[in-house]
């Protein structure tokens, strides 16, 4: 059985992504950020939740390592957590881009670290970041800046992973998608055609393409999948 870790588990993709591999047969290993949301995954018998803060680099390392004793092998991680802000240059903050990167680079980095040099060691792995489109394109991150420069660390820390695993069985790859079709989103843009934006089921087959056997001839790849938004 392959051990998957997901991060942000309880999120809108959260859901999804955990229960098309719970579905596909892995076993998750899923964070939550408090204990009262454990409940949001409900029960099975492949899923082991943790509540982690996974700002914290000790936190997270302890974590990890209790993940490694247990099941001896990470397979795969997809990292799900991050933040949103909304602001222009003229109103961004330092702190504001220090917050960014802290939810959408940091969170992912934490893990990513001890979990590279075991799937090096292995000679196999896949990490999966999500990306974002205004930290590919100025027009779109314009009035997103920290959030699109908290993102746009996401692909450097891919391009590097992926020269330093040159050779190995062990990549890195980013899913940038456009607008996800949440509740929180639909409420925040309801004058939006939400059928034109990407389904978290949509998504989650993606991820699921990337781990599987299909994908492994992948390498440093970065997927937009924008549907029609």
């Amino acid at each position: 059985m392959a051990n998957i870790i997901i991060t942000g588990a309880n999120g809108n993709l959260g859901l999804a992504v955990t229960k098309n591999f719970l579905d596909k047969g892995y076993r998750v290993i899923a964070t939550v950020i408090h204990e009262d949301v454990k409940k949001d995954l409900g029960a099975h018998k492949n899923l082991h939740t943790e509540v982690v803060n996974l700002t914290n680099e000790d936190e997270t390392q302890f974590f990890v390592q209790r993940v490694l004793d247990k099941y001896n092998k990470i397979d795969a991680a997809i990292m799900l957590v991050g933040g949103f802000a909304v602001g222009t240059i003229s109103s961004t903050t330092t702190k504001d881009i220090r917050q960014q990167i802290s939810l959408n680079f940091e969170t992912a980095y934490n893990v990513t670290r001890p979990l590279f040099q075991h799937m090096i060691e292995n000679n196999y792995g896949r990490l999966i970041f999500i990306g974002a489109r205004p930290a590919l394109k100025p027009d779109a991150g314009k009035d997103l800046l920290a959030y699109g420069l908290g993102k746009s660390l996401l692909f450097k820390l891919t391009a590097v992973l992926n020269e330093e695993a040159r050779g190995k069985n062990v990549t890195a790859s980013v899913i940038v998608p456009s607008t996800i079709d949440t509740p929180a989103n639909r409420k925040s843009m309801p004058d939006a055609n939400a059928d034109e934006w990407v389904k978290p089921g949509q998504l989650a087959g993606v991820l699921d393409f990337v781990i599987s056997e299909t994908g492994s001839a992948l390498r440093e790849a970065v997927l937009k999948v924008y549907s029609n938004a």
